[in-house]
């Protein structure tokens, strides 16, 4: 039994010993991650075309381009009328009765229900609809991937930092390993 216990001891003592190289490599590998003004001095049109990447997915860019592309092929979608009623409507609001919350309450919920009921016409219909839901569809997945990218090259550490964060975090583990091989 005693065999089995000194081999066992052997075994757990052997991956603390890896534990505390996978922290230190870790913990060398974020402060690398996080040298931002090392990145930027050592290569600024990395970290920029990283860093406006990552902005312009964020602040919705691609779904602008799409956009404008769009109203660049099919056109730019009219503006709303400044005053859709016309005279016959006009009069016939005016017999709905004089209670104007009433006759409004009455023209949303019939005006939605229409709504409603045409929905998938005009969804058929709409050809540019369609072109930008496939559009959107398709690059989808590349945005993200894109977006990955960036990110990981981005909090990517290059080698002069990390191996200089790995010579910090070594020399701090090793300044803290006396303090804990002390301990009973």
């Amino acid at each position: 039994m005693g065999a089995r216990t000194d081999a066992a001891r052997t075994e757990v003592l052997a991956a603390r010993e890896g534990l505390e190289g996978e922290a230190v490599r870790l913990e060398a590998a974020g402060r690398a991650a996080m040298d931002i003004p090392t990145r930027l001095k050592n290569s600024p049109l990395k970290v920029g075309g990283a860093a406006a990447g990552a902005a312009f997915l964020l602040l919705g860019g691609p779904k602008r381009v799409l956009g404008g592309l769009r109203s660049a092929i099919f056109g730019a979608s009219a503006g709303l009328p400044k005053s859709m009623l016309p005279d016959e409507i006009e009069a016939v609001l005016g017999k709905l009765g004089p209670d104007g919350n009433k006759v409004r309450g009455t023209l949303e919920r019939e005006f939605a229900r229409f709504l409603d009921e045409r929905a998938p016409e005009r969804r058929e219909r709409d050809l540019a609809g369609l072109t930008g839901g496939l559009l959107a569809n398709v690059l989808r997945p590349a945005s993200v991937r894109a977006g990955r990218e960036f990110a990981e090259r981005l909090f990517d550490p290059d080698g002069p930092s990390f191996a200089e964060g790995l010579r910090k975090a070594r020399a701090r583990m090793d300044t803290s390993a006396p303090k804990a091989a002390s301990k009973p």
